[in-house]
């Protein structure tokens, strides 16, 4: 067995050259489509509904909006979260089970999308790979502008009793629009799907802050060096094809040290969910849960309370009230990148990292103490 690390256990040396941040471009790109913040709102009732995703999209940033969830099976959604929110710790995973057993309604599906078009917004929009087919000719004439296909596990090659399942080559050609797909976390399998054609690619297995997967199955590797080796895939494509595919770090973000230390990691992108579940906007009041938390058999996720800690502008931006790195994690990135010299992105992925495990912990002993009596 070889040694994987996450993001606790690593730091990011300072570079010998240093850079204003105002100056440092963070764009990151899909497909024909550039979005100035790099932060993928994650696909998460509790993250993501149509109000937020306009209120993102002029921000900057791109939301996902899941098509497989309250959104689109309820005409009423806000009801059905606001229960949700009030449920006791006890009732919300039976609750949700309940829920989510209710018909996607494809009806819906498009409305979604046209009033997030229709408010100005940017639309990405996610789906499991067993519903792709099904929904995909909804999506594109309801004018979305991103599809992102996703699962807790997603290979080029999938065995099933259908006699045919979802070939990503033949979806990526038959859709005008970028198509994203996760959750990969190896460099054989990222540079597989790569070859089918995709823009964009999620890296991360089990490390969300709602997520089990790692609890009741046992499967993911630490996402610092998932990044790394799908990162690894991408620039061996890169240099034999031409194309290259964004790398997004989907998980196990908590504070702006981690996004810096993912995109040092070779990410293009990160994929928030706990972080954007604390804004205003959010519309899961305060709490957040994860896709598999609802499953009728084997549920992997549990509703966690995150609380509304700050408008959107301001988890972004700034002004922070904190100490702990969740907000103006945008000015994170930038002085992150300042400091090593990278003025880009893809220079940031050229800084060298350490393995420090006590990065966090050495000499903070005070803070610690004074954490602990409060």
């Amino acid at each position: 067995m070889r040694r994987c690390y996450g993001f606790e256990e690593v730091a990011i040396v300072p570079g010998d050259v240093t850079v204003n941040p105002e100056q440092t471009n963070i764009d990151l790109k899909l497909g024909n489509l550039t979005f100035p913040i790099p932060f993928v709102a994650a696909a998460m009732d509790a993250v993501v509904n149509p109000r937020f995703a306009v209120a993102y999209a002029k921000l900057g940033g791109l939301a996902v909006l899941n098509l497989e969830g309250v959104q689109a099976r309820y005409e009423k959604p806000d009801e059905v979260l606001a229960d949700i929110a009030q449920a006791t710790m006890s009732q919300a995973t039976p609750l949700l089970q309940k829920i989510y057993s209710q018909p996607i309604q494809e009806r819906l599906v498009g409305d979604r999308i046209r009033e997030i078009k229709g408010n100005g917004g940017i639309c990405a929009v996610s789906v499991t790979p067993a519903n792709t087919k099904k929904l995909v000719p909804t999506i594109v004439e309801a004018g979305a502008d991103v599809l992102v296909v996703a699962s807790t596990v997603t290979t080029a090659r999938h065995v099933s009793k259908s006699l045919k399942g979802l070939v990503f080559s033949e979806l990526c050609k038959s859709v005008p629009i970028p198509v994203v797909v996760g959750n990969a976390v190896s460099y054989s399998a990222a540079l597989e799907l790569m070859k089918t054609g995709i823009a964009g690619l999620l890296v991360g297995v089990g490390p969300g802050a709602t997520c089990t997967t790692r609890q009741v199955l046992g499967i993911g590797v630490p996402q610092v060096t998932a990044t790394m080796d799908c990162a690894a895939a991408r620039d061996d494509y890169f240099k034999k094809s031409g194309k290259y595919v964004a790398i997004i770090t989907d998980g196990g973000i908590h504070t702006g040290s981690d996004l810096c230390k993912a995109f040092a990691a070779g990410a293009d992108g990160a994929m928030l969910g706990a972080i954007m579940a604390q804004a205003v906007e959010a519309p899961g009041h305060g709490y957040h849960w994860g896709m598999a938390s609802p499953h009728p058999a084997l549920p992997r996720g549990r509703r966690i309370k995150v609380d509304t800690r700050a408008p959107l502008h301001q988890i972004l931006f700034g002004p922070t009230t904190v100490t702990d790195g969740s907000q103006n994690i945008v000015g994170a990135l930038r002085t992150a990148m300042g400091v090593c010299g990278a003025a880009t992105i893809a220079q940031m992925h050229d800084v060298e990292m350490v393995i420090a495990p006590s990065i966090r912990t050495e000499g903070k002993s005070w803070q610690f103490q004074q954490a602990c009596s409060q």
